[in-house]
């Protein structure tokens, strides 16, 4: 491998040409089952501390290393479509086809919006793996050992409880027949629908025992569950008749701003935060990147099934650092650019396409609904489409919500794993796969536990909405401290430009009014403390509100403050004068 690390930099340093930069068919071919090239990283070169690598932080230096060279589209598809897995069965199946059809085609403005201000969070969080190996956990480690802790906490009270499991057994138990039935254990019953969804917490487990690269087996899993989610979904749209519906979204599309009355803010931010992944799951693109091979990421282990995989690769703490060199700053624009085209791709075109559909049938069928998601497609969509476009629509409900739990179980466990290895793990002589398959297990268990134990799960549909509002809170925080990590660590060819700055100057003001309004409705109405109630226009609001409008508004000054003037500095200072190529279509 230490011949392998002196050809690259050979290469690295002879030029800058196409075949520098981009990998033959053959090596291409590799990053489809995920890609892995181990490192003597102890013998590897300290990066030096100038504006060449990443600032540090509180952790180690990293080690001069080159990038990798860089695959076609075609080889890297993967992690956005478990991105877009855990997607499909919250914000696309049940939020926004349910808030549509309550308010109107008027609220489709938020929902794009939503999904291109993720594209931008999403991909400003691979961002520092692609260029260090590292995990955003680690990233955010370096300013702080508290930050990822936050998060971890955080991360379990938004997908701690098994609401996508719950709904997804609720719909297909009742598909099947299964929703009046109950099974007895002398006075304790236990009705149908828990005990489908216990049966599908258990096969989802079992799916992780089938291949020794943990990542493989949910990337294929998840391909095949969000093709056929979005195939039954568009011939459902078709089946419906609702492609007159599509006239109204222009409209609402630029309905920019409007917002009716009465509106339940908590559902509102909870579709806004799942015009996507949303919260916690997203985080999970950058650990997804990484096991799949990308730019650093290359270079660091990928997690196996302890019982069943061959010697565990490592991961390393402190990642790597590429050499300055004119290929290695080419090679990163094509990272850059083919990351980018992944996620857009895969992710927001399927989102946009997919829950447009399902957008138009519930407008069509269920408009000026008061009832939640759940309920609305089973008994008010689906009896109006008669036998084959009902049984479309128990399928369609079925396998979107079974794929976002699988993805939230998968994204929960790695990114917990990782927090919990490098804040103590790792220090303790953990393995990483261990605590992952441990995780994995408990995680399981917890959720068959509230599916069959007597606590009040009887509409599943209620701890989506809390969990996705959560994950809305969630966002405030974290997309705030990638962009100050992104704009003030990264060197300068790899650093955000403006127009990405500015993105995530929207995506972290926007998520943090959502969440002041959130936060000050819930003290209002759940714990009787009026004195912080916000209003949607901010002037008006009670004194304690008000005080929390303050305080959104110093914390977000701090940030564009210091983003802009770290930005101004590093723009003018590309090393050999290359400019960061940041302009492209999309960003």
């Amino acid at each position: 491998m230490a011949d392998r690390a002196t050809a690259d930099r050979a290469d690295s340093d002879a030029g800058g040409d196409a075949d520098d930069v981009y990998v033959d068919e053959d090596d291409g071919e590799r990053y489809r089952a995920s890609a892995y090239v181990p490192v003597a990283y102890d013998n590897l070169e300290p990066a030096p501390t100038d504006e060449s690598s990443p600032e540090r932080g509180t952790g180690g230096r990293f080690r001069l290393l080159d990038l990798p060279k860089v695959p076609k589209l075609g080889h890297l598809i993967g992690p956005s479509a478990i991105m877009l897995g855990a997607s499909l069965g919250s914000g696309e199946t049940l939020f926004w086809p349910g808030l549509i059809a309550q308010y109107g085609w008027a609220l489709y403005w938020a929902f794009w919006i939503g999904v291109f201000t993720q594209f931008v969070i999403n991909t400003e969080i691979q961002r520092w793996t692609l260029l260090t190996g590292e995990s955003v956990f680690r990233a955010l480690d370096r300013v702080h050992p508290v930050w990822p802790i936050v998060v971890l906490a955080l991360g379990l009270v938004s997908l701690g409880w098994p609401g996508w499991a719950a709904s997804a057994a609720q719909v297909g138990a009742t598909g099947v027949g299964l929703g009046d039935y109950a099974l007895s254990v002398g006075s304790y019953r236990l009705p149908g629908w828990r005990a489908f969804g216990i049966g599908l917490m258990v096969v989802i487990w079992l799916t992780y025992q089938l291949t020794p690269l943990v990542y493989n087996v949910v990337e294929r899993i998840q391909l095949v569950l969000v093709a056929l989610t979005s195939v039954l979904a568009v011939v459902l749209f078709f089946v419906a008749g609702s492609v007159g519906e599509l006239g109204s979204v222009p409209a609402g599309a630029m309905s920019i701003g409007s917002l009716p009355p009465e509106t339940e803010i908590a559902a509102f931010l909870g579709g806004v935060a799942f015009a996507g992944a949303g919260g916690y799951l997203n985080l999970s693109q950058s650990l997804w990147v990484r096991e799949k091979g990308y730019g650093m990421g290359r270079y660091q282990g990928r997690i196996k099934n302890p019982l069943i995989g061959d010697e565990p690769e490592p991961v390393q703490r402190d990642g790597f650092a590429p050499r300055n060199t004119e290929s290695n700053q080419k090679r990163w624009t094509a990272w850059w650019r083919v990351a980018r085209l992944e996620h857009f791709l895969t992710f927001v075109v399927g989102l946009l396409a997919v829950s447009t559909a399902l957008m138009a049938v519930t407008a069509q069928y269920a408009s000026g609904t008061d009832r939640d998601a759940v309920s609305m497609w089973l008994y008010e969509v689906a009896p109006q489409l008669g036998h084959f476009g009902g049984v479309l629509v128990y399928v369609v409900l079925f396998i979107a919500l079974f794929t976002t739990q699988y993805a939230i179980i998968e994204s929960f466990v790695r990114n917990s794993a990782d927090v919990i290895y490098e804040a103590y793990g790792r220090e303790a002589g953990w393995d990483l796969s261990r605590i992952f398959w441990g995780l994995l297990t408990a995680f399981v268990l917890w959720g068959i536990a509230i599916l069959a134990l007597p606590v009040p799960v009887e509409n599943p549909f209620g701890l989506l909405v809390v969990g996705a509002a959560m994950s809305g809170l969630l966002m405030w925080p974290y997309t705030a401290l990638i962009l100050l990590i992104n704009s003030r660590r990264l060197p300068a060819y790899a650093a955000p430009g403006w127009g990405r700055v500015v993105a995530m100057w929207w995506a972290s003001s926007f998520f943090g009014y959502l969440s002041v309004l959130l936060l000050g409705l819930t003290l209002e109405r759940d714990f009787g403390l009026a004195l912080f109630r916000t209003e949607v226009g901010i002037l008006g609001s009670a004194p304690g509100g008000s005080l929390l409008w303050v305080l959104f508004g110093v914390v977000q000054g701090y940030v564009i403050v210091n983003s802009a003037i770290a930005t101004y500095r590093r723009r003018g200072r590309e090393p050999n004068g290359l400019e960061a190529d940041d302009s492209d279509w999309p960003q």
